[in-house]
């Protein structure tokens, strides 16, 4: 199993990329810690995981908190003995925020993303270096998607979110690399079974007066296999990066779009 004996947080696990390389982990043998803000949603998960033979903890937790992200992931390595995964996979509604040009919105609608995931990114990232740079080894994975490398209207501050989420991850690799902590980004495409990606696709379906379906097929027609990934490929990819296996690979994008983006 690739992450026998690791010990992994996931932020943002009630959702359906959180909840979805939570159970990658899990199903690796990694023991699972998952938090969000919506305890129905974890403890789902949770006892999905637990169904299929996995091991699973829930915590209510606030990513913006740092005084609650310190905490928790303090009890994680000291009741678990190590933590070796950290993954933020925290989301916002984007109604308000996509679907509308940029010179049309408020400073604050602009500001929110870019507010909420740098802060969630850096504080849950933070908090595992710390530990993890005691222990002289462990892997941050954060999330990202095409919008923060190629030039698309309509999404209004969240590009900039996803670009400084990445330049966060590079910062943090080569700060973290002496010190045995890898930090990789995966940048994906949009996942359309996803709920954010239905609400996504809508608000810039309705801007250019077509249907979500054609706005979904628009999109995977931009890629180079004509189909856009799916959720449980990037958490097959998350529990791989997160493994021994890729122990030479840090400071990079990983490029998870199915060739909307090439290298």
């Amino acid at each position: 199993m690739l992450l026998e004996k690791k010990n992994a947080i996931v932020y943002g696990a009630g959702g359906a990329v959180g909840s979805a390389v939570a159970q990658a982990f899990a199903a690796e043998e990694a023991r699972v810690f998952l938090t969000g803000r919506t305890s129905a949603a974890l403890e789902m998960t949770a006892d999905e995981i637990r169904a299929s033979g996995g091991v699973a903890e829930v915590a209510t937790l606030d990513a913006l908190d740092e005084g609650a992200v310190e905490a928790h992931a303090d009890a994680v390595a000291r009741t678990a003995g190590s933590l070796d995964i950290s993954f933020n996979a925290i989301s916002l509604p984007q109604t308000g925020i996509q679907g509308t040009r940029i010179i049309d919105l408020s400073p604050d609608a602009f500001d929110l993303p870019i507010a909420t995931y740098s802060r969630a990114n850096f504080l849950t990232a933070r908090a595992a270096a710390r530990r993890m740079t005691e222990q002289g080894a462990g892997v941050i994975v954060t999330l990202t998607a095409s919008p923060s490398r190629t030039a698309v209207p309509l999404m209004g501050g969240m590009a900039p979110a996803w670009a400084a989420i990445e330049a966060l991850s590079r910062g943090l690799a080569a700060e973290l690399g002496p010190h045995g902590v890898r930090v990789v980004c995966l940048n994906a495409a949009g996942m359309p079974e996803t709920p954010q990606l239905s609400e996504v696709y809508g608000l810039h379906a309705a801007a250019y007066g077509i249907s979500r379906d054609a706005f979904s097929g628009r999109m995977a027609d931009l890629t180079l296999r004509k189909q856009l990934p799916t959720v449980a490929e990037i958490a097959n990819v998350a529990a791989f990066i997160a493994s021994d296996r890729c122990s030479a690979m840090t400071g990079a994008i990983t490029n998870l779009t199915g060739g909307l983006i090439t290298d």
